[in-house]
C-alpha cells in the first residue's frame, strides 16, 4: 500500500504546487532603457593659412664634371700627391707634367726661326726703301721695285709665320703642365708615371667640389603645390628658386643640407607620370644635423648618397589642416552637433599629406569633428564629446 499512496501524493502535491505557480504570477514594472552615450575625442575646426611642403627622394651627383685629356704627346714625368681617387684639389693646382725636352728644343727652334725671320724682314724691307728712291731718281727699273716690294712683303709673312709657330710652340709647352680646372675631387686618375701619354689620351675623371645636384622626380600634380612658373626654359632666377632641405644617413649619423631648386626637365616620364628636378646644393654647407640627440657639424654633401628632398611650397589661404585618421569612406568626416549627435559630412580634400589631411570646403570654422577611432558609426548617434586641441 505504501509503494502505491508514496507516489500518487508526491504526484499530487507537484500538481498543487505548479497550479498555485500559475495562479499568482509575479509582474515586472516596466523601465525605459536608458542609452549611455559614448565618449569621444573632438576638434574645433579653424582656418589657416598653410605652407605646403612637397617631399621626394633623389640621388646626389656632381654638378660640374671633366674628363682631363692630354692636349700633347709625351712620357709622364711628374704626378701630384693629390691626384689620387677622393683627393681634393683647388683651381690652378698642377696635377701631371709631362716630359717637356721636346717642346723646349721646338719652342728653342721656334724662337731662332724668328729672329731669322725678322732679320730677312728688315733687311728686305730696308732695300724696298732704296729701290724705291732709286726708281724717282730713275735709276731702277719697274721690275726692279716691284721684286724688291715681292721680297719685302714674303719676309713679312714668313714673319709672321714664325712668330705663330713660336706662340704654338710656347702653347705646347705650357700643355705639357695639366692643371685642376676647378675646385674639385679626383674621381679616377688614368695614367700612372712614366707612361706615354698620346694627344686626347684621358688622364683623370674630377667632380666639381664648390656644388652638387640633386635629381629628384615629382609627380605632375605635386608641381601646382611649388610656387614657381611652370614652362619656364632654363634655370629659375634665384628670387624663384625654392629653398630645400635634404635629410641624408651617412656613417651611422643624420645629417641636414640646404639647397634651391633650379631648374625642371622638359621631358615627362611616360611610366610614371613625373619630371626630374634639380637642385643645387653649395659645399660645403653651413647647416647642422643631428644624431642621437647630439649636435653633430655638417659635411660636404656625398656624391651617390640616397636624401630626401622636403622642396618649401606655396602658401595656400582659408585651408582646415585635420589628422589624416579623420577621413572615412575616402572624403567624409564625422561631425558632431550641439545636440551632441555624430553625423557623415562629405568634405573637399585639398591634399593628403603623410600624417595630415589639408581640407577646403565641407566644414565651417567652429564646428566640431570627431578625431577617436570608432569603428561602429550609426549616423546620428548620440556621443559624449571631449574637446582636445591640436
Amino acid at each position: 500500500m505504501k509503494r502505491v499512496l508514496v507516489p500518487i501524493i508526491i504526484l499530487g502535491s507537484c500538481i498543487a504546487f505548479s497550479y498555485a505557480l500559475i495562479r499568482t504570477p509575479l509582474s515586472l514594472d516596466e523601465v525605459a532603457l536608458e542609452i549611455i552615450p559614448v565618449s569621444v575625442r573632438v576638434t574645433e575646426v579653424e582656418q589657416r593659412s598653410v605652407g605646403l611642403v612637397v617631399g621626394s627622394q633623389g640621388k646626389v651627383q656632381a654638378a660640374q664634371t671633366a674628363n682631363l685629356s692630354a692636349a700633347v704627346a709625351g712620357p709622364v714625368a711628374w704626378i701630384s700627391s693629390a691626384m689620387e681617387a677622393g683627393g681634393y684639389v683647388t683651381e690652378g693646382e698642377t696635377l701631371l707634367r709631362l716630359d717637356a725636352s721636346d717642346y723646349e728644343t721646338m719652342l728653342a727652334r721656334s724662337e731662332a726661326s724668328v729672329q731669322q725671320a725678322n732679320a730677312e724682314s728688315g733687311h728686305a724691307s730696308r732695300e724696298y726703301d732704296r729701290m724705291k728712291e732709286l726708281a724717282e731718281q730713275r735709276l731702277a727699273s719697274q721690275s726692279q721695285l716691284q721684286d724688291a716690294q715681292r721680297l719685302a712683303e714674303v719676309s713679312i709673312a714668313r714673319l709672321a709665320d714664325a712668330e705663330a709657330n713660336h706662340r704654338q710652340a710656347q702653347l705646347d709647352l705650357q700643355r705639357t703642365e695639366i692643371k685642376a680646372p676647378f675646385n674639385a675631387i679626383i674621381e679616377t686618375r688614368e695614367v700612372e708615371l712614366g707612361q706615354y701619354v698620346n694627344r686626347a689620351q684621358s688622364i683623370a675623371v674630377l667632380y666639381g667640389a664648390n656644388e652638387v645636384e640633386v635629381r629628384v622626380p615629382l609627380a605632375i600634380r605635386q608641381l601646382g603645390y611649388l610656387d614657381i612658373p611652370l614652362g619656364l626654359q632654363g634655370e629659375l632666377l634665384p628670387e624663384q628658386a625654392p629653398n630645400v632641405t635634404l635629410t641624408g644617413m651617412y656613417g651611422g649619423a643624420e645629417y641636414h643640407w640646404e639647397g634651391t631648386l633650379v631648374r625642371i626637365e622638359a621631358s615627362i616620364d611616360p611610366n610614371s607620370n613625373t619630371v626630374q628636378t634639380i637642385i643645387r646644393v653649395p659645399q660645403p654647407s653651413a647647416t647642422i644635423g643631428s644624431a642621437s640627440d647630439e649636435v653633430v657639424k655638417a659635411i660636404p654633401l656625398p656624391i651617390g648618397l640616397y636624401v630626401h628632398a622636403d622642396i618649401t611650397g606655396k602658401t595656400v589661404d582659408n585651408l582646415i589642416s585635420l589628422p589624416r585618421s579623420v577621413i572615412r569612406n575616402n572624403n567624409q568626416v564625422l561631425v558632431v552637433d550641439a545636440e551632441n549627435k555624430m553625423y557623415f559630412r562629405e568634405v573637399d580634400i585639398f591634399r593628403l599629406e603623410e600624417e595630415n589631411v589639408l581640407i577646403s570646403g565641407g566644414i565651417l570654422p567652429g564646428e566640431k569633428i570627431c578625431i577617436s577611432p570608432i569603428q561602429a558609426v550609426v549616423d546620428g548617434m548620440a556621443v559624449q564629446p571631449v574637446l582636445e586641441l591640436i
